[in-house]
């Protein structure tokens, strides 16, 4: 089975140590801080054997380093962005035919192009697995490509690019948990509610957040459904917020959205 643990580190990252209880592996998803990744994986008695990375920046690939010299764990990166990573073993292009794969003992992990904040940004989906819970699921680690009623800034690519992004992210299934890389809930939350302020569905779900965050309690992994009823981005393709930001099409649309977000406060 698949188990997941999350922690928190730096200012507001989240931590994965990804563990497959059969073959004894355990993946780190990006590296934010390799002393808190070293000091969480010795805690739960799990050996750390591979690096998956989702982009290049520093917060999610600058504990690399030092974790495969501790641990000789092997990197695996993003094809367009592996040149500004140190120390790569292997690099996946999730925009292949048919997708690159990585594996996590018998677990066959889909690799998914879903650049915009970078170019090369790549998500990694495991689908309907065995979990800890008893339960099976649908897992997509997705860095800083989604998050939690937002997306992350739109650094290198365009419109398109990242709108094909989420769109590729929102085709998953309707139950997938979503594991994003920060917590941003809350002031995701304040922008979603000036974007789409008659959305019932939203105003339920910002009160949900409000009351964790008071209560020092995360708010990620979340649920695709929920983002997709609820998250600004993932539908600027809904008839009403492209009345509301203009644009006449879904591309548009989420570019306008992007350009407020960058400067709401």
């Amino acid at each position: 089975m698949i188990e997941i643990h999350q922690f928190a580190c730096l200012s507001d990252n989240y931590g994965y140590l990804v563990h497959d209880s059969a073959s004894g592996e355990t993946v780190c998803i990006d590296t934010p801080d390799a002393g808190v990744y070293l000091d969480e994986a010795a805690r739960r008695g799990w050996t750390i054997t591979q690096i998956w990375n989702t982009h290049w920046h520093a917060d999610h690939a600058g504990g690399n380093a030092a974790i495969a010299a501790a641990t000789g764990a092997t990197i695996t990166a993003p094809a367009i962005d592996a040149p500004k990573i140190a120390g790569v073993t292997r690099t996946v292009d999730g925009t292949r035919e048919g997708g690159d794969t990585v594996t996590l003992g018998a677990f066959t992990i889909r690799v998914l192009a879903v650049g915009g904040h970078t170019l090369g940004h790549v998500a990694y989906v495991f689908d309907d697995v065995p979990l800890a819970d008893g339960t099976t699921g649908t897992l997509a680690f997705v860095g800083d490509s989604l998050f939690a009623l937002g997306c992350g800034r739109m650094f290198e690519g365009t419109p398109v690019q990242f709108w094909d992004s989420l769109s590729r992210l929102k085709a998953l299934p309707a139950a997938t948990r979503v594991y994003c890389a920060h917590e941003y809930t809350a002031s995701n939350a304040r922008f979603a509610l000036h974007a789409d302020p008659d959305n019932a569905a939203l105003i339920a779900y910002a009160g949900e957040v409000e009351a964790r965050r008071a209560q020092g309690l995360p708010t990620v992994p979340t649920v695709l459904a929920r983002e997709a009823a609820t998250n600004p981005f993932l539908r600027a393709d809904d008839p009403a917020l492209q009345a509301r930001w203009g644009g006449g099409d879904a591309v548009a649309t989420f570019a306008a959205l992007r350009a407020a977000k960058d400067s709401f406060r």
